[in-house]
């Protein structure tokens, strides 16, 4: 009788408890709203940290004096400049990928899919821009007229997961088309009205990178490494031609290709005869193991390089990049301060903006176009929950936050305010707008 081979031995336990260890949080990351909490949370940190008796330290940390390159040539920045104009680049790259993939093959590839977001969008940013100039014109405030014009999809998105029964799928996309067209806005603001001066032959440079990534969209080039550099080089060049340099992420993200090659029916197609003559066909195992790289890289051809580079930077910048962010950006010492501070002319432009103007304009601009039979309400949504979907859209945090570094960027008593103007009326935005959903609007009907 043959001696039975020896069992494995069983896997140690330190794995088991790492994975158990590591549930929770692959558990949180999976939350649909998870992105927007860890925002709010390392805002919280930071505005804790920065009035504690270690403030010190946070400013310390954000304001420490930084140096890359060569003995030739030497760049010099802190922290929080590293964070802000570097990388935050990276998040304007997946802004940009993601604007591209919904013009190409998303909710906004058609006019008439786009037209509504398109216009609640536009009383989003107009009604928002104009309180905050009513509050400001004349004042050195007046430079960050466009700071509550933005909304933040992070944010806004999870607050409508926390009331999922409340709110269709089609006021989801709804609300995220709108913010997309909201940075489409954001970003051509920033490039026409927050630059330090235009400087022809650099911006001559500029376009020629620009060019060169038009060529590689043409011939479809899909190496990753290729438009690392290209985008490197477009950061350099807008730096020095005066334009804000993250504004080369979008250019970047709008320039890699979005479609496939092959259509999904001749790919398989092929896959399947080739499938077919594999089952009858005997070999080794290299032989098949360049049979299967062949079927993998049939597969590759499904897949278009702006999908696979939005997921590869999508979770980094959600979990990692805009979190930093806003932990650099949120610090603001409240010492000396009083509720009285918030009647200022710029931080109650701001809260009107966000609050106030982005409800009015979005919900009115949204009711109008409908009553005027240029498109339906989307999923048959009633007033009760429109407004509410438009008082969410007032979060404006991020960008909020990015567009009044770049215009107080040396004044910063106005930057205090600024950010404090910002997190009261997203604050606000966010409550009022989720018990709105939670306990006024009716439920969706189910489908």
């Amino acid at each position: 009788m043959e001696t039975p081979p020896p069992r494995a031995a069983p896997p140690p336990p330190v794995p088991a408890l790492f994975r158990a260890a590591l549930f929770p949080f692959k558990a949180f990351l999976q939350l649909e709203a998870s992105s927007g909490i860890l925002l709010a949370l390392s805002a919280v940190v930071a505005l804790v940290w920065a009035n504690s008796p270690w403030a010190g330290s946070y400013n310390a940390l954000f304001d420490a004096r930084l140096e890359l390159g060569l003995e030739s040539f030497r760049a010099h920045f802190t922290f929080r400049e590293l964070v802000n104009d570097g990388l935050m680049t990276l998040f304007f790259l997946v802004v940009g990928m993601e604007i591209k993939r919904e013009l190409s093959a998303g909710e906004l590839r058609t006019l008439s899919r786009a037209l509504l977001p398109l216009i609640a969008a536009v009383g989003g940013m107009v009604v928002p821009a104009l309180l905050y100039v009513a509050f400001n014109a004349g004042t050195p405030a007046m430079a960050g007229w466009a700071i509550p014009m933005a909304t933040d999809i992070a944010f806004a998105i999870g607050c409508l997961t926390l009331v999922k029964a409340r709110v269709g799928h089609a006021l989801v996309v709804f609300l995220t088309a709108l913010a997309i067209f909201d940075d489409i806005g954001g970003i051509l603001v920033i490039a026409l009205f927050y630059g330090s001066g235009i400087h022809t032959d650099w911006l001559l440079y500029s376009a020629g990178v620009v060019a060169v990534l038009g060529v590689c969209n043409r011939f479809y080039v899909r190496n990753g490494v290729v438009y690392a550099l290209a985008g490197a080089a477009l950061w350099y060049a807008m730096h020095h031609a005066g334009i804000h340099a993250t504004l080369s992420g979008v250019v970047l993200g709008l320039c890699i290709p979005a479609l496939p090659t092959r259509s999904g029916r001749e790919v398989l197609e092929e896959l399947g005869a080739f499938v077919n003559n594999l089952v009858r066909e005997t070999g080794d195992e290299q032989v098949r193991g360049a049979q299967l790289l062949y079927i993998e890289e049939r597969l590759e051809d499904l897949e278009p390089p702006l999908n696979r580079f939005v997921h590869l930077w999508h979770k980094p910048v959600a979990y990692g990049i805009v979190p930093l962010f806003a932990l650099a950006n949120s610090g603001i010492s409240l010492e000396g301060m009083g509720w009285g501070d918030l009647l200022r002319p710029l931080p109650l432009g701001i809260i009107a903006g966000l609050f106030v103007g982005k409800q009015v304009g979005i919900f009115l601009f949204t009711w109008v176009a409908v009553k005027a039979r240029v498109s339906g309400m989307p999923g048959g949504a009633g007033p009760g929950q429109l407004h509410g979907v438009a008082v969410v859209a007032g979060i404006g945090f991020t960008v909020a936050l990015f567009v009044a570094g770049l215009a107080f960027v040396q004044q910063p008593e106005l930057l205090r305010d600024a950010k404090l103007g910002i997190l009261v009326g997203s604050l606000l935005s966010g409550v009022v707008g989720y018990v709105l959903l939670r306990f006024v609007a009716k439920p969706v009907a189910p489908a």
